[in-house]
Protein backbone atom coordinates (compact mmCIF):
# COMPACT_ATOMS: atom_id res chain seq x y z
CA UNK A 1 0.00 0.00 0.00
CA UNK A 2 2.86 2.38 0.79
CA UNK A 3 4.09 2.05 -2.77
CA UNK A 4 0.68 2.87 -4.20
CA UNK A 5 0.39 5.89 -1.95
CA UNK A 6 3.69 7.01 -3.39
CA UNK A 7 1.92 7.33 -6.75
CA UNK A 8 -1.03 9.18 -5.34
CA UNK A 9 0.53 11.33 -2.61
CA UNK A 10 0.16 11.00 1.12
CA UNK A 11 -2.67 12.27 3.29
CA UNK A 12 -2.98 11.95 7.03
CA UNK A 13 -5.89 9.68 7.79
CA UNK A 14 -8.70 11.35 9.71
CA UNK A 15 -10.69 9.54 12.41
CA UNK A 16 -13.53 7.33 11.18
CA UNK A 17 -16.66 9.35 10.66
CA UNK A 18 -19.56 8.06 12.67
CA UNK A 19 -22.38 8.23 10.15
CA UNK A 20 -24.69 5.50 11.38
CA UNK A 21 -27.42 8.01 12.21
CA UNK A 22 -27.66 9.18 8.61
CA UNK A 23 -30.19 7.62 6.23
CA UNK A 24 -28.91 4.77 4.06
CA UNK A 25 -30.52 5.98 0.84
CA UNK A 26 -28.23 5.85 -2.15
CA UNK A 27 -28.01 9.62 -2.47
CA UNK A 28 -26.28 9.65 0.92
CA UNK A 29 -23.59 7.14 0.03
CA UNK A 30 -23.27 6.95 -3.77
CA UNK A 31 -20.70 9.14 -5.47
CA UNK A 32 -20.42 10.03 -9.17
CA UNK A 33 -18.76 7.18 -11.02
CA UNK A 34 -19.53 4.56 -8.36
CA UNK A 35 -20.12 1.00 -9.49
CA UNK A 36 -23.20 -0.14 -7.62
CA UNK A 37 -25.97 -2.73 -7.71
CA UNK A 38 -29.18 -2.97 -5.73
CA UNK A 39 -32.13 -0.72 -5.00
CA UNK A 40 -31.31 2.95 -4.54
CA UNK A 41 -33.71 3.09 -1.58
CA UNK A 42 -32.40 -0.03 0.17
CA UNK A 43 -32.24 0.34 3.96
CA UNK A 44 -28.61 -0.81 3.97
CA UNK A 45 -25.81 0.68 1.90
CA UNK A 46 -22.68 -1.48 1.88
CA UNK A 47 -19.46 -0.14 0.39
CA UNK A 48 -16.56 -2.49 -0.22
CA UNK A 49 -13.01 -1.22 -0.62
CA UNK A 50 -11.07 -4.04 -2.24
CA UNK A 51 -7.90 -4.90 -4.10
CA UNK A 52 -7.96 -7.36 -6.97
CA UNK A 53 -4.72 -8.96 -5.76
CA UNK A 54 -6.05 -9.45 -2.23
CA UNK A 55 -6.70 -13.13 -1.45
CA UNK A 56 -9.20 -12.25 1.30
CA UNK A 57 -11.11 -10.12 -1.21
CA UNK A 58 -11.00 -13.05 -3.63
CA UNK A 59 -12.45 -15.34 -0.97
CA UNK A 60 -15.27 -12.89 -0.21
CA UNK A 61 -16.23 -12.51 -3.85
CA UNK A 62 -16.07 -16.18 -4.74
CA UNK A 63 -17.62 -17.61 -1.57
CA UNK A 64 -19.75 -14.95 0.14
CA UNK A 65 -20.77 -12.41 -2.48
CA UNK A 66 -23.17 -14.77 -4.36
CA UNK A 67 -25.07 -15.25 -1.07
CA UNK A 68 -25.06 -11.50 -0.43
CA UNK A 69 -26.43 -10.77 -3.88
CA UNK A 70 -29.17 -13.40 -3.80
CA UNK A 71 -30.37 -12.82 -0.24
CA UNK A 72 -29.80 -9.11 0.34
CA UNK A 73 -29.11 -7.22 -2.89
CA UNK A 74 -31.70 -8.87 -5.14
CA UNK A 75 -34.32 -8.68 -2.37
CA UNK A 76 -33.97 -4.90 -2.00
CA UNK A 77 -32.30 -4.94 1.42
CA UNK A 78 -28.79 -3.87 0.38
CA UNK A 79 -27.32 -1.35 -2.03
CA UNK A 80 -23.80 -2.68 -2.76
CA UNK A 81 -21.13 -0.20 -3.87
CA UNK A 82 -17.74 -1.46 -5.07
CA UNK A 83 -14.74 0.87 -4.78
CA UNK A 84 -11.25 0.03 -5.96
CA UNK A 85 -8.43 0.19 -3.42
CA UNK A 86 -5.50 -1.44 -5.28
CA UNK A 87 -2.60 -2.47 -3.05
CA UNK A 88 -0.01 -2.78 -5.81
CA UNK A 89 0.56 -2.15 -9.50
CA UNK A 90 -0.97 -5.42 -10.75
CA UNK A 91 -4.12 -4.65 -8.75
CA UNK A 92 -4.22 -1.17 -10.24
CA UNK A 93 -3.92 -2.53 -13.79
CA UNK A 94 -6.65 -5.08 -13.07
CA UNK A 95 -8.89 -2.32 -11.69
CA UNK A 96 -8.22 -0.28 -14.82
CA UNK A 97 -9.28 -3.25 -16.96
CA UNK A 98 -12.54 -3.64 -15.04
CA UNK A 99 -13.23 0.10 -15.23
CA UNK A 100 -12.39 0.01 -18.94
CA UNK A 101 -15.18 -2.52 -19.48
CA UNK A 102 -17.72 0.10 -18.41
CA UNK A 103 -20.51 0.14 -15.79
CA UNK A 104 -22.62 -2.53 -17.48
CA UNK A 105 -19.80 -5.07 -17.44
CA UNK A 106 -17.80 -3.96 -14.39
CA UNK A 107 -19.14 -6.53 -11.94
CA UNK A 108 -18.82 -9.32 -14.50
CA UNK A 109 -15.14 -8.40 -14.90
CA UNK A 110 -14.61 -8.31 -11.13
CA UNK A 111 -16.12 -11.80 -10.91
CA UNK A 112 -13.93 -13.04 -13.77
CA UNK A 113 -10.76 -11.54 -12.28
CA UNK A 114 -11.38 -13.12 -8.88
CA UNK A 115 -12.36 -16.47 -10.41
CA UNK A 116 -9.10 -16.53 -12.39
CA UNK A 117 -7.09 -15.01 -9.52
CA UNK A 118 -4.27 -17.58 -9.42
CA UNK A 119 -3.80 -17.56 -13.18
CA UNK A 120 -3.17 -13.87 -13.77
CA UNK A 121 -1.67 -12.90 -10.38
CA UNK A 122 0.99 -15.61 -10.73
CA UNK A 123 1.66 -15.04 -14.41
CA UNK A 124 5.19 -14.06 -15.45
CA UNK A 125 3.52 -11.45 -17.68
CA UNK A 126 0.41 -10.37 -15.82
CA UNK A 127 -0.34 -7.56 -18.30
CA UNK A 128 -0.56 -10.11 -21.11
CA UNK A 129 -2.75 -12.33 -18.93
CA UNK A 130 -5.05 -9.42 -18.11
CA UNK A 131 -5.21 -8.48 -21.77
CA UNK A 132 -6.32 -12.00 -22.67
CA UNK A 133 -9.03 -11.89 -20.01
CA UNK A 134 -10.10 -8.53 -21.33
CA UNK A 135 -10.54 -9.90 -24.82
CA UNK A 136 -12.70 -12.71 -23.44
CA UNK A 137 -14.95 -10.06 -21.92
CA UNK A 138 -15.05 -7.81 -24.96
CA UNK A 139 -12.23 -5.36 -24.18
CA UNK A 140 -9.71 -5.39 -27.03
CA UNK A 141 -5.96 -5.22 -26.50
CA UNK A 142 -5.98 -1.71 -27.96
CA UNK A 143 -8.78 -0.59 -25.62
CA UNK A 144 -6.93 -1.96 -22.62
CA UNK A 145 -3.75 -0.13 -23.62
CA UNK A 146 -5.70 3.08 -24.08
CA UNK A 147 -7.24 2.72 -20.63
CA UNK A 148 -3.84 1.98 -19.06
CA UNK A 149 -2.63 5.24 -20.55
CA UNK A 150 -5.67 7.21 -19.38
CA UNK A 151 -4.35 9.55 -16.69
CA UNK A 152 -7.86 10.62 -15.70
CA UNK A 153 -8.95 7.03 -15.02
CA UNK A 154 -5.86 6.37 -12.92
CA UNK A 155 -6.42 9.62 -11.03
CA UNK A 156 -10.02 8.61 -10.34
CA UNK A 157 -8.86 5.37 -8.71
CA UNK A 158 -6.24 7.18 -6.63
CA UNK A 159 -8.84 9.75 -5.57
CA UNK A 160 -11.09 6.91 -4.37
CA UNK A 161 -8.23 5.50 -2.31
CA UNK A 162 -7.38 8.82 -0.72
CA UNK A 163 -11.03 9.53 0.06
CA UNK A 164 -11.27 6.10 1.71
CA UNK A 165 -8.35 6.96 3.96
CA UNK A 166 -9.61 10.40 4.89
CA UNK A 167 -13.29 9.56 5.29
CA UNK A 168 -13.18 6.04 6.75
CA UNK A 169 -9.53 5.51 7.79
CA UNK A 170 -9.27 2.53 5.43
CA UNK A 171 -5.89 0.82 5.81
CA UNK A 172 -6.45 -2.68 4.45
CA UNK A 173 -8.66 -4.74 2.18
CA UNK A 174 -11.33 -5.78 2.24
CA UNK A 175 -12.92 -3.05 4.34
CA UNK A 176 -16.70 -2.79 4.33
CA UNK A 177 -18.57 0.41 5.21
CA UNK A 178 -22.10 -0.50 6.26
CA UNK A 179 -24.34 2.53 6.74
CA UNK A 180 -21.22 4.50 7.61
CA UNK A 181 -19.61 2.01 10.00
CA UNK A 182 -16.35 0.25 9.11
CA UNK A 183 -15.98 -3.53 9.26
CA UNK A 184 -12.45 -4.70 8.45
CA UNK A 185 -11.56 -8.07 7.01
CA UNK A 186 -13.36 -10.70 5.00
CA UNK A 187 -16.76 -11.97 6.07
CA UNK A 188 -18.02 -15.51 5.88
CA UNK A 189 -21.69 -16.05 5.10
CA UNK A 190 -22.81 -16.47 8.72
CA UNK A 191 -20.92 -13.38 9.88
CA UNK A 192 -22.25 -11.34 6.98
CA UNK A 193 -25.84 -12.37 7.62
CA UNK A 194 -25.66 -11.58 11.35
CA UNK A 195 -24.01 -8.22 10.66
CA UNK A 196 -26.49 -7.11 8.03
CA UNK A 197 -29.52 -8.23 10.06
CA UNK A 198 -28.48 -5.70 12.73
CA UNK A 199 -28.91 -2.86 10.21
CA UNK A 200 -32.37 -3.84 8.99
CA UNK A 201 -35.19 -1.50 10.11
CA UNK A 202 -36.93 -4.08 12.30
CA UNK A 203 -33.82 -4.43 14.46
Amino acid sequence: LAGMMGFAGTLAAAPLLQLASLPAAAETWDKPGDMAIGASDAPISMIEYFSLTCSHCRDFHTKTFPYLKTNFVDTGKVRFIARDFPLNRPALDAAILAQCAGPKHYFAFIEMLFNTFDNWTRSADYIKALGQLGQLGGVSAAQFEDCRGDAALEAKIFATMLDAQVTYDVKSTPTFIINGNAHEGGMHIDTLAKTLEQYLPDN
